[in-house]
């Protein structure tokens, strides 16, 4: 179980401290150290498998840590609790939420529904949705709900400010909505927990019973909530084990607070700290130049990361003419390594925001690279299977949210004024608007008819019993007319995802033998991290936040511009905004096994509203581990700007515009607009005029698009 551990590694296995700190490298192998762990309790110091707690931050990583510990402990490896923060808190708020006045059965609400409400909130309060959007309220809502302001508090902070007063306004509303629903956002499973165990002892008592050993991975990404439910549970008597890197601390826009694994030592007096400092992913060019950047942050534990895998290829920054050079020098290596049988899926584009994938794709669709934007629709967001699941959520609690999804899906001729008064009469008998249509007579004609048979439908499902979860569905979106409405429509790919959705659902059964419809609710309520696109061979485009705790052979870390990444806004909150940003560029570089390129462009940056200067990220890694090519070291490098494959590309790459001052009166050829006559030129932007109907543009100068005529060339 220990043979293949290296000193530090077997050290962190087994060491009979009470806390333990493990500050984990990139690639340092953690995941097996805290599973090993695991294993080790129950093999070896014959610790009881249910009296085991492993926390995590994501489903994926709770179900590669379940896989792990059950390879190693076989059997005895399900009865240890691995789990995430949310599933944790979901598991405690079933047995004992009662003593909080809410019931066994209570709603977990996703990301549509908190729009529901808010879109509620739109229509009772008379509010412009247009000056206050549904991002703008739901981070309202959720910052205040995470630092535990009320919303009475939220009333004195904003004082006579009118905006603020609104936005208070839609927190006591949608408090308050969550409330008469007995339903709990993702927020509000943390929050419910943290008020259980400060407020009922003899709840706490219970649940640090429950578990004696408890561990936590990402330890770095705790916020303070999490570290205080943490806490509680450990209390005088039980130990902790936690597992992190402080220098990947990336998520304190989410609350994360890097002080927590830097001060454990503090909170838990005698705790051992265990530093992992061999790398078993990246090359030694990659490692020792993410070393030499994130060195340059104060706030850290110091460790000198090492690595046994030697390369000759250093990383090496490019650095392109404009944006579409950028995106055309990356398209070019990445059919470089594809001619070298490297598959795509090993390859990743990484990048700070989302915005910037433009130029890229451009780029990859004119060499015609098959690509995918991790983290596109996922599938329990998708449509049809949101509906699938509002209609058995009509089941279990028949929520006002579920009932607002599927009363006229599909159409049941009941609109929006029978909505409205359905909603009316809701409030004025304070019962469910489902409740409503069954037994109060507020429509009339084929509406009426309609919501009858609606309401029987659900009826007779809830004779069904619960553990036929199937079942339930099948008749559920068979005699709802569901299933006919995409049939009809030749929804082929919508029928396959509610296909999909019911072999989830026989897995869930076969793994859950009593689970009940409500357990598989509640469960899915919770699986976030689900993509659709495990199949086929894609280069990866993601932002570097989605990319943590991802690793492929050759990462290119594109748009690394000052002001893009490190990013404006965060430079202008200080010391911490800018340390939280190179953090940010050391987990993107040590996301690289075999090759990192680092990318960036000349020209004018409209986002920025100034011409674009490399990353102080790229100054920051010693010389003897990066080769710098392109049009900044043109003198240095003999490689030429690449060629997209498009005939329009080949025209647009014939000339290097960079080299080239546009001045009024010169003539041009734009691969759009044709022939136009220089106006002016400031700060880098051309004002060009071209011929009806385009009439006077506004360009970069330089731009790949702008070519010299040749009227200019014989002259």
């Amino acid at each position: 179980m220990t043979k293949n551990l290296n000193k530090q590694q077997l050290e962190a296995v087994t060491s009979d401290a009470k806390y333990i700190r493990i500050v984990a490298g990139a690639g340092s192998g953690k995941t097996r150290v805290l599973t090993t762990r695991i294993a080790h309790l129950v093999k070896e110091l014959n610790v009881y498998p249910n009296k085991v707690l492993a926390i995590t931050f994501t489903n994926k990583a709770a179900n590669e840590m379940k896989e792990r510990v059950q390879s190693q402990l076989g059997d005895q490896g399900t009865g240890v609790f691995v789990s995430t923060i949310h599933s944790l808190c979901v598991r405690i708020l079933r047995e004992d939420i009662m003593a909080l006045n809410y019931p066994k059965n209570y709603t977990i609400v996703d990301s549509q529904d908190q729009k529901t409400i808010i879109r509620e909130a739109y229509n009772d309060l008379d509010i412009d949705r247009k000056q206050y959007s549904f991002g703008l309220l739901l981070n309202y809502i959720s910052n205040n709900k995470t630092a535990l302001v009320s919303v009475d508090r939220a009333f004195e902070l904003a004082g006579n400010n009118k905006i603020e007063k609104t936005k208070a306004e839609v927190y006591r509303f949608y408090q308050t909505r969550l409330r008469q629903l007995y339903a709990l956002d993702f927020d509000d499973l943390l929050i419910f927990t943290y008020r259980l165990f400060k407020t009922f002892p003899e709840v706490l008592k219970k649940w640090q019973n429950r578990f004696n050993h408890i561990h936590v991975d990402e330890f770095q990404d705790v916020d303070n909530i999490q570290y205080s439910i943490v806490k509680d549970l450990v209390g005088k008597n039980n130990s902790l084990y936690v597992v992190g890197d402080p220098d990947q601390t990336i998520y304190t826009w989410r609350g994360a607070d890097v002080g927590i694994i830097m001060n454990f030592e503090d909170d838990f007096k005698g705790a051992k700290t265990i530093i992992l400092t061999e790398n078993y992913r990246s090359t030694s060019p990659i490692l020792k130049g993410a070393n030499s950047m994130i060195i340059n942050n104060k706030n850290r534990v110091k460790k000198d990361l090492f690595t046994k895998s030697e390369s000759d290829k250093l990383i090496l920054h490019y650095s392109g003419a404009g944006q579409e050079y950028e995106a055309n020098w990356i398209s070019s290596k990445i059919e470089d390594l594809d001619a070298d049988l490297v598959e795509y899926k090993d390859i990743a584009i990484l990048y700070r925001s989302n915005y910037l994938s433009r130029a890229l794709e451009k780029g990859l669709l004119d060499y015609q690279i098959p690509y995918v934007i991790y983290g596109g629709t996922r599938f329990y967001d998708r449509q049809e299977v949101k509906d699938a699941l509002s209609y058995l959520r009509m089941v279990i609690t028949s929520d006002d949210l579920a009932f607002t999804r599927v009363i006229n899906n599909p159409r049941r001729g009941i609109g929006n004024k029978s909505m409205d008064d359905i909603r009316k009469t809701s409030k004025q008998h304070d019962v469910s608007m489902f409740d409503v249509v069954k037994d109060f007579n507020v429509l009339s004609g084929k509406a009426a008819r309609e919501a009858k048979k609606f309401v029987d439908l659900i009826e007779e499902a809830k004779q069904i019993e619960t553990v036929f979860v199937d079942k339930i569905l099948n008749k559920l979106l068979q005699d709802s007319g569901y299933i006919k409405m995409l049939e009809d429509a030749n929804e082929t790919d919508r029928l396959e995802n509610l296909k999909e959705l019911m072999n989830d659902i026989e897995t869930f059964m076969k793994t859950h033998e009593a689970g009940t419809l409500e357990e598989y609710l509640q469960v899915i309520s919770l699986y976030t991290d689900r993509q659709d696109y495990d199949t086929g061979s894609y280069v990866q485009l993601m932002t570097i936040h989605a990319a943590k705790g991802l690793e492929f052979d050759y990462v290119f870390v594109a748009g690394m511009s000052e002001g893009i990444f490190p990013s404006e806004r965060t430079l202008a909150e200080g010391i911490d905004g800018l340390e939280e940003e190179r953090r940010l560029a050391y987990v993107a570089y040590t996301r690289a096994k075999k090759q990192l390129f680092l990318t960036e462009s000349g020209g004018y940056d409209y986002v920025l509203n100034k011409s674009r200067t490399p990353s102080r990220f790229i100054n920051e890694i010693d010389d003897e581990y990066i080769r710098h090519i392109g049009a900044r070291f043109e003198n240095k490098s003999s490689e030429t700007f690449p060629k997209p494959k498009n005939p329009q590309g080949d025209r647009l790459a014939q000339l290097d515009t960079s080299g080239i001052k546009l001045h009024p009166g010169q003539r041009i050829v734009h691969s759009k607009y044709g022939e136009g006559v220089v106006i002016s030129v400031n700060n880098g932007i051309a004002e060009i005029a071209f011929m009806h109907p385009h009439g006077i543009k506004k360009i970069i100068e330089g731009h790949a698009s702008i070519t010299v005529s040749s009227a200019n060339l014989r002259h």
